[in-house]
């Protein structure tokens, strides 16, 4: 008999405890993740009472498999994007909360005297909150209409983007095992770099890739390809000192911009789900019942330290942001826990052996509480809120109104150099970044490729023309971009003296260009500088001047932009894109929600004028999706139909009541779910229906059965004509209810048992 292998009777135990907890945590309404941390603890040797992973090495490995999984599909459900969507109060609050937060765990790991690294650590994983678990709360309590809710999702968002950064922040720390601030820069600007070099290289190339090859992708294809742009992004980023993490964060950011991300999004999330479960229940492995009983005093304090400092924090940030109280208390205790990424840079500082072996359950320990608690979080905050307003004193709260006031945006004059300066330094970094790389990538595989292959100065000469032509439409782009947009237009014309900054500018970009050209002439070739800055200004006219360069560097970026908006080019043709107004209601007191028609509901087939969802509800339809057509401020005359999804303006107040009002007329269980049956009525002597036409038979219209064919006496089967007469001898092929076609035997005098 052949001997099993560690790892899968490890597996088959992990999985038979994660099934049956998740069972009953289903079964009692309480987050999986919690489910897997209970099996994983089950699984575990500190749980006696059942069989103990055997290799809880593979285990780990599995669970860093599974943590590439969950990062690579939050990469496909959060694009780049989203931060520029998600506004300034989501922005100010995210960086309040999590700036606070590392600050406040760090002192209170100090507190306890545990080393900086641990603090530090610590810090990391407290500013986080869980997605998830918010996500499914709202859900279930019936919240994620309400304004502050839309709030809490950006936010959530960018803290999940921003716990990346992080992660990468922390390694490099972890690995340098030092505070120096001159090495946390530099390790900043190298996450930039290659940051912004993998997302413009990613979406110009990937979104061809696959649009090259879609007539060749089927679920098999499309996910083996996905996974293994994932993986190679994954390797990527080792070899450049990055988190494998990160790589596969990348990745599915990239993907998360082309066309076939929602399709990528369901075939990995399988995937992810299995992955998923192993890294949970590896964490809750590390659980030990022990080490909690002897740190149960840390447990407690972390524990009140995230229930009282992601709210205050939230709070604080919103306010800032120029939200209302009311909002800012909502959105606070919302956050009020801790969740996956806690397990994540938990499971970072174990693999890269920084923290403390006390450190990993503690967390654990306090997140299983905090998520516990979230639900009850949520429900108190109404009644905090009238607390709070009850208290504060009538200058604050004056204070607080016109701060919120004030925050709204205004309309006004232009500021035309802010907005000339933000262009020209997005677009200079942008194709320095992609300059550095083709130099580095000339330099360190096409030059030795050349010398290789290429005998004498010929070799030189050829590596010097590709990275020079590869470099071309780059260059061009950082020296006249821009030179004749509005704002640049707008300042010369306004005021002689923007003249010689404008100028300025200009040349100080040409200079750059030319630095680059010098550089890679001045490694390539042994010439006097005055010889070279001959060929300098020669190349930089040639590429200013030259149709080829223009052309090429405007079809790159036409097709860097195109894959770019892509997605949202689709959503816009089908009808799925809000509009631009939409995010921008959060600053105020209306909110925009999406409301799908139930195919049971009684208002099917009603016009707006008849339901009158103004004076009923005190909300407005603006928009009706109805399949690929977007129907914008509908007239009352307009109908509604099943499944339409309609998009909806009102107070939070006004929002709640006109989905519960939508919930209520959804239609009843239907009473009549008679089956239908096929039977055959022979016509005999003295059939009623001998003579007659099916038109005059009525056994369509007065008996409501079908007619679905008429076999003659010599066995053909004939297609019903309701003009010909019955005879006698025929058989009559009915469809119909029980009860109907058991009148129709009665009225025939004849019988016959059903098929």
């Amino acid at each position: 008999m052949s001997e099993l292998a560690p790892l899968i009777a490890d597996l088959a135990l992990i999985l038979i405890c994660a099934g049956i907890m998740t069972l009953i945590f289903k079964k009692l309404g309480q987050p999986l993740v919690l489910g897997y941390i209970v099996a994983g603890f089950i699984a575990s040797p500190h749980f006696s009472l059942t069989p103990s992973v055997i290799d809880a090495a593979s285990i780990h490995v599995w669970s860093d498999i599974g943590v590439i999984f969950l990062l690579f599909a939050l990469g496909l459900e959060f694009s780049f994007k989203k931060i520029v969507k998600a506004g300034g109060p989501a922005i100010i609050t995210t960086l309040t909360i999590i700036f606070g937060m590392i600050v406040l765990g760090f002192l209170v790991g100090s507190a306890f005297g545990w080393s900086k690294m641990d603090a530090l650590f610590l810090g990391g994983m407290i500013c986080m909150s869980s997605t998830t678990i918010i996500y499914k709360a709202f859900e279930d309590l019936g919240l994620s209409k309400k304004k502050f809710a839309g709030l809490v999702m950006s936010i959530l968002i960018l803290e999940d983007i921003l716990a990346v950064v992080l992660m990468v922040v922390l390694s490099t720390v972890a690995v340098s095992s030092n505070f120096q601030g001159g090495e946390l820069v530099g390790s900043i600007f190298k996450l930039v770099f290659f940051l912004v070099l993998w997302l413009v290289v990613g979406i110009y190339l990937i979104p061809l890739i696959l649009r090259k090859t879609r007539s060749l992708m089927n679920d098999e294809t499309l996910l083996v390809v996905s996974l293994g742009l994932c993986f190679m992004m994954v390797v990527v980023a080792a070899k450049t000192g990055f988190s494998a993490a990160f790589g596969a964060f990348i990745m599915g950011s990239i993907l998360a911009e082309t066309l076939e991300a929602e399709h990528i999004e369901r075939l990995v999330k399988p995937v992810k789900d299995l992955f998923g479960a192993i890294f949970f229940v590896s964490v809750g492995m590390m659980v030990d019942p022990a080490m909690i009983a002897q740190y149960w005093l840390p447990i407690l304090i972390i524990t009140l330290t995230v229930i009282v400092g992601q709210p205050v924090f939230a709070m604080v940030g919103v306010l800032l942001s120029g939200q209302s109280l009311k909002t800012a208390v909502q959105s606070g205790v919302s956050l009020s826990q801790i969740g996956e990424f806690s397990f994540i840079i938990a499971t970072l500082g174990v693999s890269l052996g920084v923290t403390s072996n006390f450190l990993y359950p503690i967390v654990v320990a306090v997140s299983v509480v905090t998520i516990f608690l979230t639900p009850y979080m949520i429900r108190l905050a109404d009644p905090l809120y009238g607390l709070i307003y009850k208290h504060l004193p009538e200058k604050v709260l004056t204070v607080l109104d016109n701060y919120a006031e004030s925050a709204e945006p205004r309309a006004g004059k232009d500021n035309h150099w802010k907005q000339y300066l933000g262009l020209i330094l997005r677009t200079t970094l942008l194709y320095t970044i992609l300059s550095i790389a083709v130099c580095a990538l000339g330099f360190g595989l096409l030059v030795p490729l050349a010398e290789k292959w290429i005998p004498g100065i010929w070799a030189h000469i050829a590596a010097a023309t590709v990275i020079l032509a590869a470099l071309a439409p780059f260059l061009r782009a950082i020296m006249i971009k821009h030179n004749k947009s509005e704002s640049f237009m707008s300042l010369w014309e306004e005021n002689k003296a923007n003249h010689a900054p404008l100028v300025a500018s200009i040349v100080l970009r040409i200079l750059l260009a030319a630095g680059f050209i010098f550089y890679v002439l001045g490694r390539l070739f042994h010439l006097s500088v005055l010889l070279i800055a001959l060929l300098v200004v020669g190349l930089l006219i040639f590429m200013l001047f030259s149709r080829w360069t223009k052309q090429y560097s405007r079809r790159l970026e036409n097709t860097f932009f195109t894959n770019l908006r892509a997605k949202d080019m689709q959503a816009e043709y089908l009808g799925e894109k809000k509009p631009e107004y939409a995010t921008r209601l959060l600053d105020k007191d209306l909110h925009l929600a999406d409301f799908t028609i139930p195919p049971e509901v009684e208002w099917a087939g009603s016009t707006l004028r008849e339901r009158d969802f103004g004076q009923r509800y005190g909300v407005h339809v603006v928009s009706i999706l109805r399949g690929n057509k977007r129907i914008n401020i509908p007239n009352a005359a307009e109908h509604l139909f099943p499944c339409d999804r309609i998009q909806v303006i009102g107070t939070d107040k006004d929002l709640e009541a006109f989905g519960t009002a939508l919930k209520r007329h959804e239609g009843s269980v239907p009473e009549n779910l008679s089956e239908m049956i096929l039977r055959r009525l022979p016509l005999g002597p003295s059939s009623p229906f001998n003579g007659k036409t099916l038109q005059e038979s009525g056994i369509r219209n007065h008996y409501h059965c079908l007619v679905a064919g008429i076999e003659k006496p010599d066995g053909t089967l004939h297609v019903p004509n309701p003009h010909i007469p019955l005879e006698e001898g025929d058989i009559i092929w009915l469809v119909g209810e029980h009860k109907d076609l058991d009148v129709l035997m009665t009225l025939n005098l004849t019988t016959d048992n059903d098929i």
